[in-house]
């Protein structure tokens, strides 16, 4: 390619990072140059289903292809898709989003995180809307803890804060909890007049993302000092450090050195939580950790890094 010439789709690369949240799509070029992004809601097909998880991506890489001024499939994709956690999800997946790139590679969301700390072994953690602990160790064994959803799982995520805050509210409204600021907040952040409306707000519909919004909430209020606040954090920072800790442990780490990616909204963007966390894992671990803001812009980078076909 000449200088000054815009790139064409097989000089480009894709990345996608796909939450409970939001999709994030972002293309860059050969030496790993952003040229364009694009946003869409979530992609996690077991949150919205497999229709609305594959509208999300394709909605979000035709805003990215568009701010770049291309059209796909461009050279090498990688999609991290949170709820992408067996084969068969890959399998049903794979065939709807083959047209975004010449060879597209799609994994868990997490997987996006690992491929941040040198030869892609350590452990991954992940807290934004659900949240999940992924490891790699030498031999190429993989482990993952967390990751179970909303029912099941999703311990010290946004929606695992919110849930706890929420729980904490209706508690305190009937006397049957301790007194919670929580209340009157929570209350006037969704425009209720009363704790009586909050069974309509939550369940109908249900809306997870919601729900996980309310965790920096919980989080200022935390900071200024709300006991019940400060509870749920702290239960929240026990949990993901225990799902780093369950899966260092099973892949064999040695306790004086533990590579660590740190990701997810709730993490990169709450620093009072981050060091908590950050705290208790490093009671138990060595721990060198890399922080990564945008897991879609390294994926994406990383492909361009790695694709060395000779080219003039």
């Amino acid at each position: 390619m000449s200088h000054g010439a815009r790139p064409t789709p097989s000089d480009l690369f894709l990345g996608v990072d796909g939450g409970g949240s939001k999709t994030l799509a972002i293309i860059v070029d050969s030496t790993g140059l952003e040229c364009g992004r694009g946003i869409a809601g979530s992609s996690n097909h077991e949150a919205v289903g497999h229709e609305q998880a594959v509208a999300a991506l394709h909605a979000a890489v035709a805003a990215a292809s568009a701010a770049a001024q291309v059209t796909m499939p461009v050279r090498a994709a990688w999609l991290g898709l949170a709820g992408v956690d067996h084969p068969r999800d890959v399998e049903m997946l794979l065939p709807r989003v083959s047209a975004f790139a010449s060879t597209v590679r799609l994994t868990n969301d997490a997987e996006l995180l690992l491929g941040a700390l040198p030869h892609r072994i350590g452990v991954a953690v992940i807290a934004g809307t659900g949240s999940i602990a992924l490891g790699r160790n030498e031999l190429g064994a993989t482990m993952r803890a967390g990751g179970w959803g909303p029912v099941l799982g999703d311990e010290g995520s946004g929606y695992g804060i919110g849930r706890e805050a929420l729980q904490a509210t209706v508690r305190a409204a009937d006397g049957r909890g301790p007194a919670t600021t929580l209340l009157t907040s929570i209350l006037n952040a969704w425009n209720l007049t009363g704790p009586e409306s909050l069974m309509e707000r939550v369940y109908q519909p249900f809306d997870k993302t919601s729900i996980a919004a309310l965790a920096p909430l919980v989080l200022a209020h935390a900071a200024a000092g709300d006991l019940m606040s400060r509870r749920i954090v702290a239960h929240a920072a026990r949990e993901l450090a225990l799902a780093v800790s369950t899966v260092a442990d099973a892949l064999g780490f040695r306790r004086d050195h533990l590579p660590l990616a740190v990701g997810g909204g709730l993490l990169v963007h709450q620093p009072r939580l981050r060091a908590q966390v950050l705290r208790r894992i490093a009671s138990q671990w060595t721990i060198t950790h890399v922080i990564v803001e945008e897991p879609a812009l390294h994926a994406a980078a990383m492909l361009a890094a790695e694709d060395t076909p000779e080219r003039l």
